[in-house]
């Protein structure tokens, strides 16, 4: 064997070893792998490690007369152990398409070609036909090799025209994986058939294992991906549930006075409650951004409530002509209730309060201002929990941002930028 193939096989052999150690270690230690993965994993990783071992032993028993019989039963381990790799593609093909391999004519198929690959090779065990050992301790092909070879090819086939045929069942990036670990087989072991260049084979186990540690890691980073969506799902809930408004009291309390004294007014009072109660339910239960539209029914019914307890004291100003945008549940109410908790004031001029919204470059932007005791950056820089879950879930479920300012005539200016791909209101 020249030095320069030598080394080729050398290099071939660390890199399946790397990609082995790699696969086996990643299954043992990645925690989101499923027992039922982490099994198939192991063994299917177990076997390259098996070939890579032999095919060692190959080398360094190759050319020496004197292990002719060593040299039989490290062909015979290299067919068997490769041999195994087929219906393992099937089964975990079948696995990732939720299909039972037990009742999958695929997998019968597979199979049953393999059992006739293995019915062949012992055979071979007993004739020249297939495949021999020369007296140098050389592999030498026999006339009947490419039909020992032809049940795996043809497995191979349907593994791949299995593939082919599940490809809607499967991500895109599965999907590529899969062709990447089967294709380069296919190719190979037909070449294999007609001309004798063992490197092939070794190249295209490299490119198989490589694929198939691909496979083992798009699924770790899809199960994360769904962890991690939960987990935020579920922190976007906690910090709606921590926004429970403080006014709901002193509301009741309201009504209950404004039924001796103006019963319409308290009934007018009880609608807007009740519609500012139902979005808080409906916020609470949502998962996803809602459109602008409904949080300004929501901040329109809590400041309407505001407004029958404080009457002449607050005045709002509403300026929306740009609604074609989302954004996450419980944005804006609790910004204009931020802004009459700490700008009303009994004895100082009346609250003015002003919502507006419209289109930029940047995408959507919503602005509240009010004429209240004005922006303290000493304040600012304390813990607001309410603010700072707005700013977090923006980030969170829409790339947007919370920014807040003084007003140059006094008071606060609250303003919201949604990008304008995330923002776009889809639902019209």
């Amino acid at each position: 064997m020249s030095d320069w193939l030598t080394l080729l096989y050398c290099g071939l052999s660390g890199m399946m070893t790397m990609l082995v150690a790699l696969g086996m270690g990643a299954t043992a230690i990645l925690p989101g792998i499923d027992r039922w993965s982490k099994r198939f994993f192991i063994s299917f990783f177990a076997v390259l490690l098996l070939c890579v071992i032999v095919g060692l032993g190959d080398g360094m028993v190759a050319g020496k007369p004197g292990l002719v019989a060593w040299g039989r039963a490290v062909i015979l381990l290299e067919y068997l152990l490769i041999s195994p790799l087929i219906p393992m593609q099937a089964f975990y093909l079948l696995h990732c398409c939720g299909e039972d391999w037990r009742r999958s004519a695929l997998f019968r198929a597979v199979a049953g070609l393999w059992g006739v690959f293995l019915i062949l090779l012992g055979v071979a065990q007993f004739t020249d036909c297939f495949y021999y050992i020369s007296p140098e301790n050389r592999f030498c092909r026999g006339e009947w090799h490419a039909l020992l070879m032809l049940p795996m090819v043809f497995a191979m086939i349907v593994n791949l025209a299995g593939l082919i045929r599940r490809r809607g069942r499967l991500s895109r990036r599965y999907y590529r994986a899969f062709l990447i670990n089967m294709v380069p087989l296919v190719v190979s072991e037909v070449a294999h058939m007609l001309i004798y260049v063992p490197v092939f084979v070794d190249i295209s186990m490299v490119v198989s294992a490589t694929a198939m540690v691909g496979i083992m890691l798009f699924d770790q980073i899809g199960q994360y991906m769904r962890q991690q969506g939960e987990i935020r799902r579920q922190h976007a809930r906690i910090m709606v549930l921590q926004m429970r408004p403080h006014f709901i009291y002193n509301t009741m309390m309201s009504i209950y006075y404004l039924c001796e004294q103006d019963a319409k007014k308290a009934q007018r009072v009880t609608l807007d409650f009740t519609a500012y109660l139902r979005k808080n339910f409906h916020a609470i239960a949502s998962e996803e951004t809602i459109p602008i539209s409904e949080e300004l029914e929501h901040a329109r019914a809590y400041l309407a409530v505001e407004q029958a307890q404080f009457e002449d004291h607050l005045f709002v100003d509403y300026d929306t002509p740009h609604i074609l945008f989302r954004v996450p549940p419980l944005t804006l109410q609790p910004i204009v209730e931020n802004a009459v908790k700490h700008g009303m004031d009994l004895d100082s001029e009346p609250l003015r309060i002003s919502i507006r919204t419209r289109e930029t470059e940047y995408g959507s932007e919503i602005l509240v201002e009010d004429n209240g005791p004005g922006f303290d950056p000493a304040v600012a820089r304390t813990p607001n929990t309410a603010l700072a879950n707005i700013r977090e879930r923006l980030e969170m479920m829409c790339g947007g941002r919370l920014e807040i300012t003084p007003r140059p005539e006094g008071g606060t200016a609250v303003r919201i930028l949604i990008p304008g791909k995330a923002g776009r209101n889809e639902g019209g």
